[in-house]
């Protein structure tokens, strides 16, 4: 009799928990009312099926509870009580899922007025591409990633040599302009999501993925991977900035271009390790900022005494770098989880990261 008491309480605390909480999300991107509309349907169908079958064994431990004199009768089937509840449950499925379908229609259905923005994932980093005057993304493919160029782009594309290149975690948006997000992937399952604006999207290695929206609040909100996608995946954060349109063009007028970045890496001597560093997703572990990260930090990292794990220590000299970066399993450094997977490097591209790293003061 007591655990009845305490469902009916526990479906009246529910229902009213939910009509009175004060955490309701904002609306801060175009597809908020479709995506909160669609939870509310699902939250009505599914919070239905929770009072009625809860009140349900409430009624049922009250109705049949053990006393003198009392049977209880069994009954192995009741055909007609199957077949109601397979229409009653066909039902709630079917409304279930219609609206989520056309919602997701929708979703990954751009105006033609879109603005394209490429996001590119990489273990354990994101990167953006912006279409250039021409207003076409360049191609791309896999074979095409070096640490020369970690976009992939195709360099006999003419239509990507104006494409414009954010190599940073930070996207900027324009404040209530739609923007079609087109998503791909350098290696694994990963999954871009800002959860203020209710959008996620999976992204296959090898598939496009994309969907859209308009952001509607200025601000800077946080971007993550939803997908686990390795070691570094807690570490795989980006921000998106939504900005006045001007702030916007002005942002974007100083972008590289893939042209002008290709350029500039052949007269940087720094340039190859640099590039290195991103394309084999050194930086998602190691940052150059002295802030903390999965691994040490690169910066005043040459030079330096580290203590190992076990006790003694070493000096990060050229030596160090080298035979540390060919067998990370070599030594433990003390305060580190030892995860690094061995990095293939020729020797050249060895040399330019070891120069790069000792460039970090």
């Amino acid at each position: 009799m007591a655990i009845a008491v305490v469902f009916v309480v526990l479906v009246v605390a529910s229902v009213l928990f939910h009509l009175f909480t004060p955490w309701w999300l904002p609306p801060l991107a175009s597809n908020w009312k479709t995506m909160d509309d669609t939870l509310q349907i699902t939250v009505v169908i599914t919070g239905l099926f929770f009072v009625v079958i809860t009140l349900f064994v409430a009624y049922t431990l009250w109705r049949f509870r053990h006393r003198e004199g009392h049977k209880a009768a069994y009954q192995p089937n009741d055909h007609r009580l199957e077949r109601r509840l397979i229409i009653i449950t066909s039902v709630g499925i079917a409304a279930l899922l219609a609206p989520g379908l056309w919602v997701y229609a929708d979703y990954v259905r751009p105006p033609r007025e879109a603005m394209t923005v490429e996001v590119l994932g990489q273990q354990w980093r994101w990167r953006f591409r912006f279409p250039g005057a021409d207003g076409k993304l360049g191609g791309s493919d896999a074979r095409f990633v070096s640490a020369a160029n970690p976009f992939g782009l195709d360099p006999s594309d003419a239509a990507g040599a104006d494409d414009t290149l954010v190599d940073d975690n930070e996207l900027r948006l324009p404040l209530g302009k739609p923007v079609n997000m087109i998503l791909r992937s350098h290696d694994v399952l990963h999954d871009f999501y800002v959860p203020q604006f209710r959008s996620r999207m999976n992204i296959v290695p090898g598939q496009v993925s994309s969907f859209w929206f308009t952001p509607m609040k200025a601000g800077r909100y946080e971007a993550m991977c939803a997908q686990l996608c390795g070691v570094g995946h807690p570490d795989m954060r980006g921000f998106v900035r939504v900005v006045e349109p001007a702030d916007f063009d002005a942002w974007r007028a100083g972008l590289p271009s893939f042209a002008a970045q290709r350029t500039a890496a052949a007269s940087d001597p720094l340039a190859r390790g640099r590039e290195l560093a991103q394309s084999k997703a050194c930086a998602g572990c190691h940052t150059v900022d002295g802030s903390a990260g999965v691994g040490p930090t690169w910066k005043g990292l040459f030079g330096k005494q580290e203590k190992l794990e076990g006790g003694g220590t070493v000096q990060v000299d050229e030596a160090f770098l080298r035979e540390f970066i060919r067998n990370p399993q070599s030594r433990d450094i003390a305060g580190f989880p030892n995860v690094m997977p061995p990095v293939p490097l020729t020797d050249e591209e060895l040399n330019a990261l070891v120069d790069y790293i000792k460039a970090q003061r």
